[in-house]
Formats: structure tokens, C-alpha cells, sequence
């Protein structure tokens, strides 16, 4: 969840930012970009943040063209602690048991390097429950909590684990194995995680975001989202 606080980076940087990021995108200026620290932007029924939220964060600079296509130009530095999720976030605001469907897709371009992983982050209405399914990670990252063991669920195989972030109930998944492309059948990972596991009841599904959760990107590093989507019915 994004906290609302303002930072400004010294203009030289920001411009270095913005040079590498249209050098690694578009072949054009992209639609929307912003070096803002929770710069957002409103496309198709989704919502971009920046959400550079983490303690001793360098600059970062994100861009689009559609919800579809965006990506972030990243500085972090080589220290513990996440420094940002830029993500891409669509609102659905029904009960898990009233919805038939959930699913998304997506196809990203990531550095083999820095500390990160590209993971959906799922939210229900009251924000007691977050969900994270990491698709791969690269670096010293990890996920919080004890794992649970391993399930196959939504298309793919994981290890759980279930864990607290002093705010609310973090449960996790990290796919065994790392993949920049494919689908999740989202809602088969809540039903799961309700019907089998009983970590939470028929909660509203609130919001789905897919992102970058970055904790050392140290000089510079690109991160593309060449597509995505939400469906739910």
C-alpha cells in the first residue's frame, strides 16, 4: 500500500534517469512518466504507481504507454530493505465466493542481476490479508514468514509461507522455478487458501497489483512490463 509522503531527487539525477529509461523503452517518449515518489497514472481501468516506500531509496522513474506496457528505470542501492513496488493495480471489490473467475497474465523483461523479485501483491477490502505470489526473484530476497510446504495451485508449483508484517497477515508464494512470462488463476490460490488452509474467510477481493518489489538495483537497472491484465467475473 502506498504511503502519501513527497521526495524530490537533485534534478541531474532525475534527468540520468529519464535518459536510460527512454534508451531501454519505447523507441519513442513513452505516454506518462514520473520521477515522483508516488507518481500515479490512470489507463484502461488500471492504476501505475511509482511507490518508492522504502527507507534509504535512490531515484527511480517510471513510464507507459498503456497499463499494458510500462516499465521502471530503478537506482537502488545495495543495502537491506525494500526500497519500492512500482506496480500496475486493478480494483475488483467483490467477495471471493460471489466471483467465478480471477486470472491474469503477464510478460515481463527483467536485469539478471540486483536484488528483486516481479510478484503480484493482492489485497482484500480491509487490508488485513496480503497475498504475494513471486513469478521469479534474483538476489538476497526472500519472503516473510515459516514456510508451509509446497502445493500446486493456479497453474503453477510453490512454496507457501505464511508470516506477519507487524500491520497485517502476509501469506506468500514462490514459484519453484523462475518464469518472465505465463498466467494465474488467482482465484484457485484464494479459494485454496480459504477452503484448504482456512487462513481467511470469503474476504472482498479488493485490488490485484502485479510489479517490481526492488531492494538493490545499485547503478541503474531496467524493468519492462511488455504486457499484462486482470480478468474477473
Amino acid at each position: 500500500m502506498a504511503r502519501v509522503l513527497t521526495r524530490l531527487w537533485p534534478a541531474p539525477v532525475v534527468a540520468a534517469g529519464i535518459a536510460l529509461v527512454m534508451a531501454a523503452g519505447p523507441a519513442q517518449a513513452a505516454t506518462w512518466s514520473s520521477t515522483a515518489q508516488y507518481g500515479s497514472w490512470s489507463n484502461g481501468g488500471y492504476e501505475l504507481n511509482n511507490d518508492v516506500w522504502g527507507g534509504g531509496a535512490g531515484p527511480q522513474t517510471i513510464w507507459a504507454n498503456t497499463y499494458s506496457n510500462w516499465g521502471v528505470w530503478s537506482n537502488q542501492p545495495n543495502t537491506g530493505g525494500i526500497k519500492s513496488y512500482p506496480h500496475a493495480a486493478r480494483s475488483v471489490g467483490k467477495p471471493i465466493n460471489s466471483l467465478s473467475s480471477v486470472g491474469s497474465s503477464f510478460n515481463v523483461s527483467v536485469p539478471g542481476s540486483g536484488a528483486y523479485e516481479t510478484a503480484y501483491d493482492i489485497w482484500d477490502s480491509g487490508y488485513h490479508n496480503e497475498i504475494m505470489l513471486w513469478m521469479n526473484k534474483t538476489g538476497a530476497v526472500g519472503p516473510l514468514g515459516t514456510s508451509q510446504g509446497t502445493v500446486t495451485v493456479g497453474g503453477h508449483t510453490w512454496t507457501a509461507y505464511k508470516g506477519s508484517n507487524g500491520s497485517n497477515a502476509v501469506f506468500s508464494l514462490v514459484r519453484n522455478g523462475n518464469t518472465s512470462a505465463g498466467s494465474v488463476d488467482i482465484l484457485a490460490v484464494l479459494k485454496w487458501m480459504e477452503n484448504t488452509k482456512h487462513w481467511f474467510g470469503d474476504v472482498t477481493l479488493d485490488n490485484v497489483q502485479f510489479g517490481y518489489e526492488i531492494t538493490s538495483s545499485s547503478g541503474g537497472l531496467n524493468f519492462i512490463t511488455n504486457s499484462f491484465n486482470v480478468t474477473f467475473g
